[in-house]
């Protein structure tokens, strides 16, 4: 039986895909839960339409993210964080908390997904930013302060 899945199905495709299974695998597993419809003619050119939607989408993140790294690598951001006298952070700097002062200070909004941090932040000082979606790559600069 020919379906088009509506999500991603590991180990049968990505949604908005035409695929051929099992007529007992479609009717009690893939459609009852939403995962796929029936390929008539209709949802082939709706998936279609969907399928260019999400390329133009993707397009479009891809260029928006390349000009926000762009902006990123000018800002100055600026974290304070508690810290003993040693200089070591009592809570680790995370990309959640990166992508956070971002959008507070430098008013760029970054997907905590495409920051790419080895291991999380637990000292003072300045720190490269690795930064990677897709075929996107670039790095920026932030700061780990102490509070005062």
């Amino acid at each position: 039986m020919k379906v088009i899945l509506i999500k991603d199905v590991k180990g049968m495709g990505r949604a908005h895909e035409e695929v051929n299974t099992a007529d007992g695998y479609a009717l009690n597993y893939l459609i009852p839960k939403k995962l796929a419809i029936p390929a008539t003619a209709v949802a082939k050119q709706e998936a279609e339409t969907r399928r260019k939607q999400v390329v133009d989408r993707s397009v479009i993140d891809a260029a928006l993210l390349t000009q926000n790294i762009a902006s990123l690598v000018e800002a100055r951001i600026v974290i304070k964080m508690k810290a003993n006298e040693k200089g070591h952070l009592y809570d680790a700097v995370g990309a959640a908390d990166i992508a956070k002062a971002a959008k507070e200070q430098a008013r760029i909004d970054l997907p905590e997904e495409v920051i790419k941090l080895e291991k999380p932040i637990k000292e003072l000082g300045t720190f490269d930013i690795p930064v990677a979606s897709a075929d996107t790559f670039g790095k920026f600069s932030i700061t780990v302060e102490a509070e005062a």
